[in-house]
């Protein structure tokens, strides 16, 4: 079904669109972002996948990257981080329920019903984009901040099919020993830690999981985030490549927080680095 577009805006020489179309895989009506550069296409498109409260929009309104993605040439699309409305399972924290998808597939009640993330961005959400505007399906990669670093790292290293590069701002390494990622599993996906391990990019990499995938990650992480230790754990994604000899580049960028003020001091480098790969 192709996109119906709520909104557009101009913006560095190219076409902002909010749009809506109906999921297949959450059930439900999914809002997402789409930034189209000038010309004709079809463009290399980066997935920017969001972290926690976000919507489709705090990408568009906070991350600046719109000009670099002009420079370059290429597209960039978000989309919501939950599906949402009424009749869909929510909870009254911030780190659980619409808003919180964490980008897998639940598997338990009442969540199983219409949270399907990974389902919904690897195949619903790109198949959309492929009707509705001049992408080039070969030329996909992937990037997100915090909840959706962990995405990003996660379905590119479950689907490395889909995407030629990978990058993440302040990620989620290992969800399954952060107290963010235990509760998200937990309620989403039960009891079973066999089943969390398949979504916990320390521990798909330290399996093998990027072993000839990826030339590289591309990781900024700021010294002064208040979720540094208790929650990112950028060491054991450290640790894991290290181990199974995946090139990463993380970089402790000093006294920077959690915030889009960090991802726009440092997002132009990340749209560069990809479109390097995208143009290769």
């Amino acid at each position: 079904m192709a996109a119906e577009i709520l909104q557009q805006h101009r913006v560095h020489g190219g076409t902002l669109s909010y749009a809506r179309h109906a999921s297949g895989a959450t059930g439900t009506p999914m809002r997402f972002s789409f930034f189209q550069p000038a010309g004709e296409g079809p463009f290399p498109v980066l997935i920017w996948l969001s972290g926690l409260t976000c919507t489709e929009e705090n990408f568009t309104t906070k991350a600046g990257a719109y000009a670099a993605a002009a420079r370059h040439g290429v597209a960039i699309a978000a989309p919501d981080t939950s599906p949402r409305g009424e009749g869909v399972a929510d909870d009254p924290a911030y780190d659980l329920g619409q808003g919180a998808g964490f980008y897998v597939d639940a598997t338990e009640a009442p969540w199983a019903a219409h949270f399907r993330m990974e389902s919904y961005v690897t195949a619903d959400f790109l198949a959309v984009l492929e009707e509705s505007f001049p992408v080039d399906p070969a030329r996909r990669s992937v990037f997100g901040h915090s909840m959706g670093g962990h995405g990003a790292l996660t379905l590119a290293l479950r689907h490395p099919q889909l995407f030629r590069s990978v990058s993440a701002f302040a990620p989620i390494s290992s969800p399954t020993q952060c107290p963010w990622g235990e509760k998200a599993f937990l309620a989403y996906l039960g009891e079973d830690r066999t089943a969390w391990a398949e979504h916990d990019a320390a521990l798909l990499i330290e399996a093998g999981a990027a072993k000839g995938r990826f030339d590289d990650i591309l990781v900024d992480q700021g010294t002064a985030d208040s979720f540094l230790e208790g929650q990112l754990k950028p060491e054991l994604l450290e640790a894991a490549c290290a181990k199974a000899g995946q090139k990463l580049t993380l970089r402790m960028q000093a006294g920077y927080d959690h915030s889009y003020f960090f991802m726009t001091s440092f997002i132009d480098d990340h749209v560069a680095w990809h479109a390097e790969r995208l143009s290769a």
